[in-house]
């Protein structure tokens, strides 16, 4: 008998809005198809939450709108979902493993009190350099990216001003900032947060890839957006940076599928049955 695969639960928060990260998501764990299997929820849509005791993993996806916002009914049941992770990991040897995007990292941040969510002044859009902290440095989500590594940051909301009380509190770190702006005076957004040994996220998003990108340039209203926001030779850029095999396209090969072999790695040395 062949041996049974690990269950993945994606927790989709495009409330219905046509996006790329789902396929990217798709594409990724398409290279894990021998050991994991994976179900999706539709958590804004229809209040769909997985059953955590079902799932090893859980990908909770990036998402349009004001992450501090909800219907009063998926976002108390989303906020439960994060505390039903917590709480088991704290009392089990059996870890669920999290990764949070974006949208989910911003709701997470705000859930657990560890920053402020602001608008930000315009939209961060492109491809972007994040630089690693120094436990960044050290944290096993970052192995074989260079400091700093290149994502698509596409986003409204940000996190700033973290907590120091609550990042005590709750042993978690900041593993990752966005790029140092010298011309302004703004401060920099949190990029990464290592919440805990077992959950993890990130701001920007690591999934994306170049086809995913470009799609999202077709758009005319996008490119008209970012040519009088940055100027053509910003456009320009993008699209150079879009076949740079040492930007997005490592990311993209290299973070995601960090976390998921990361987690089945943990998951075999704890002698899984369903991985036997």
């Amino acid at each position: 008998m062949g041996k049974k695969k690990v269950n993945l639960a994606i927790l989709d928060m495009y409330d219905g809005e046509p996006n790329q990260g789902m396929r990217c998501i798709h594409d990724i764990l398409s290279r894990f198809s021998e050991e994991i299997s994976y179900r999706e929820f539709d958590v804004r849509g229809k209040a769909e939450i997985p059953d955590i005791r079902n799932f090893d993993l859980f990908i909770s996806t990036g998402g349009p709108g004001n992450p501090c916002e909800g219907d009063g009914n998926w976002d108390l049941m989303y906020n439960d979902f994060l505390d039903q992770v917590w709480i088991w990991n704290m009392n089990h040897a059996q870890k669920k493993q999290l990764l949070l995007i974006c949208h989910s990292f911003q709701m997470a941040c705000k859930h657990f009190g560890l920053g402020k969510i602001t608008k930000r002044k315009s939209t961060s859009f492109g491809v972007m350099t994040v630089h690693k902290t120094a436990e960044g440095l050290q944290d096993p989500l970052f192995i074989n990216l260079e400091n700093p590594f290149w994502a698509v940051d596409s986003r409204d909301y940000q996190v700033v001003q973290p907590d120091k009380r609550k990042f005590k509190a709750l042993g978690a770190k900041i593993i990752a900032l966005e790029k140092i702006r010298n011309h302004v005076e703004y401060e920099r957004a949190i990029m990464g947060i290592r919440f805990s040994d077992e959950i993890v996220g990130t701001q920007f998003h690591p999934e994306a890839d170049a086809v995913s990108f470009l799609e999202h340039l077709k758009k005319p209203m996008v490119r008209e957006k970012i040519i009088e926001l940055k100027g053509k030779a910003k456009f320009r850029t993008m699209l150079e940076d879009l076949v740079d095999e040492n930007k997005i396209y490592k990311t993209n090969e290299t973070l995601v599928p960090n976390f998921l072999e990361q987690s089945i790695r943990k998951l075999k040395m704890l002698n899984m049955p369903s991985l036997t």
